[in-house]
């Protein structure tokens, strides 16, 4: 199955910044509910979207939505509980893996916490060619001050992008900034998106699918 790449996900954790544009995956078959979601009395979206998850709890893309707009008013605990019920519905869904990364990642304040690349090393797996997961693997490698790592990684993902893919111009300053701070000699932990402090160097992805 051909997943639709997210974008705005890659641009805006590059930058420590809050705004998360997903794209879900159509076609998922109705799941029975195994929660019922809270209506977060947010955005007109939002609402939309909870009445359809009250509906269909195998919509992806009113779970994306939601999450979205929970995360965008700040409210990025109830973001992660509320994907942790989108992933009991659909647990193969590699967006919706990926958006419980970034859920947890802006609930840390932009650090790439163990929990988010748990998240995004499973989203992988399910979509090997999905660009989120390495590029978030790469800002880990960045936080735990390896920039050697981060730049494998990220020009391993740059190779494989289409020259017009919607994150190579995100990438490519990502990359340049990674070979600067490796050029200055800049103490590990320094490139830090929202100023969260270095965590540990993360464990290399397991090749496969489960």
């Amino acid at each position: 199955m051909r997943w639709q790449p997210i974008a705005a996900t890659v641009v805006a954790l590059g930058v420590g910044v809050a705004g998360y544009a997903m794209m879900g995956s159509p076609g998922q078959k109705a799941q029975p509910a195994p929660a019922r979601v809270e209506n977060p009395d947010l955005t007109p979206e939002a609402e939309k979207a909870s009445k359809q998850l009250l509906e269909n709890f195998g919509d992806v893309r009113a779970w994306l939505t939601l999450s979205d707009a929970l995360i965008r008013a700040g409210r990025t605990e109830t973001a992660v509980y509320t994907l942790d019920s989108g992933l009991e519905a659909i647990p193969g869904n590699a967006d919706l893996w990926v958006q419980l990364g970034v859920a947890l990642v802006a609930h840390a304040n932009g650090e790439v916490v163990p929990a988010a690349r748990l998240a995004f090393d499973r989203a992988s797996r399910l979509a090997p060619d999905h660009p989120a997961p390495s590029y978030f693997l790469g800002l880990a490698w960045m936080q735990a001050g390896d920039t050697e790592k981060a730049l494998e990684t990220w020009r391993a993902l740059r190779a494989r992008s289409s020259p017009d893919a919607p994150w190579v111009r995100m990438l490519d300053q990502q990359i340049a900034a990674a070979i600067l701070m490796e050029q200055m000699g800049m103490m590990p932990g320094m490139m830090q998106p929202g100023g969260a402090p270095a965590g540990a160097a993360p464990a290399e992805r397991q090749e496969g699918n489960q």
